[in-house]
């Protein structure tokens, strides 16, 4: 795998008018050395959890806890009807309090606390730990754990985030790379989109043969405390957590028009109209959307007067506000 594009001393400029733009995933090395958070677990994980427990909030906090016969891999059992771990719930002192405690354990148990908004569980963190490379608007989130393993998947967002603690370890896949990667479940999966069958620490080459074409074109790094990573939409992600004690603090945002529907709920009801046609008909939608929605041929209004172009029109909250009007009148016949 040849490694992710790597910079230094970026700013908000330099990452929107060059790294962005480019479409790829970049390492943004230092970009938090003088976070607090990150100074403090450079000293121990102890003083880390110290830190963070000066700001913590009072509130229950959502624990994934495996066995440690998972060996740090949250994913499905065999059958693929369940998950491989359990959901709690605790507070964060006492999850701190066990994450410092399985250091010892010979065969740790896998835990940790992911997508946690930052404002809700440690407020006053951000005014202390921040970037400008993102919009205020823009919540950060925290991800903490011992040595895990996260399959390959994607997000429905851009994504930068940051090591405040340990070290972790990225493997990256273009989109088009969908077919290769092997997808599971649509509808049981461990964190919300599919993930990737494959197993990155072990392969079955067999089972999955296309896995070698994705490896071909894959991206990797690993990131230190300070480090940060740029992951563009919708590029799958394999993610190991190396270190007995991490922190992970991520920003999501989406540069779409505010109001639009869930891409991810269209392709859910595209199963339920189009998968089963019959296939010239399906051929033939798929002509339709790729000249109306995807605009292969170019603007499809463009012979058609401004006020006839009704949902083919320019985006706007009067237009959105209509189609939305029509969709739930259509939805509410089914």
């Amino acid at each position: 795998m040849r490694p992710v594009a790597e910079y230094e001393a970026v700013d908000r400029r330099r990452f929107v008018e060059e790294i962005r733009p480019l479409g790829q995933p970049a390492v943004l090395r230092g970009l938090a050395d003088q976070w607090p958070s990150v100074q403090a677990s450079r000293l121990s994980a102890e003083e880390l959890a110290n830190y963070l427990m000066r700001m913590a909030a009072p509130k229950p906090l959502a624990v994934l806890v495996g066995a440690p016969e998972i060996e740090g891999r949250f994913f499905y059992r065999e059958d693929l009807r369940s998950l491989n771990f359990a959901r709690l719930t605790t507070r964060l002192d006492a999850f701190l309090e066990r994450l410092l405690a399985e250091r010892s354990e010979p065969r740790p148990h896998a835990i940790a606390v992911q997508s946690e908004p930052i404002p809700e569980l440690l407020p006053g963190f951000r005014e202390q730990n921040d970037t400008p490379l993102v919009d205020p608007g823009v919540v950060p989130r925290a991800w903490i754990g011992n040595r895990l393993r996260v399959a390959p998947h994607y997000d429905l967002m851009e994504n930068i985030g940051v090591v405040v603690a340990g070290r972790r370890r990225f493997t990256l896949f273009p989109p088009e790379q969908v077919a290769n990667l092997y997808p599971g479940p649509l509808e049981l999966t461990p964190a919300g989109t599919p993930v990737s069958m494959v197993d990155l620490a072990d392969p079955d080459f067999d089972l999955y043969p296309r896995f070698a074409d994705a490896l071909a074109v894959a991206q990797d790094t690993e990131l230190e405390p300070g480090d940060a990573i740029y992951v563009p939409f919708h590029w799958w992600h394999a993610v190991d957590s190396l270190e007995p004690v991490n922190l992970f603090v991520n920003y999501w945002w989406n540069p779409a028009p505010r109001g639009l529907g869930n891409p991810y709920d269209a392709l859910m009801h595209g199963f339920y109209a189009f998968k089963h046609l019959p296939p010239d008909q399906r051929a033939v939608w798929r002509t339709m959307f790729d000249h109306y929605v995807f605009e292969a041929n170019g603007d499809p209004a463009a012979h058609l007067p401004d006020p006839a172009k009704g949902v083919l029109g320019p985006s706007s909250p009067q237009l959105i506000e209509r189609m939305r009007a029509t969709l739930k009148q259509i939805f509410s016949k089914l």
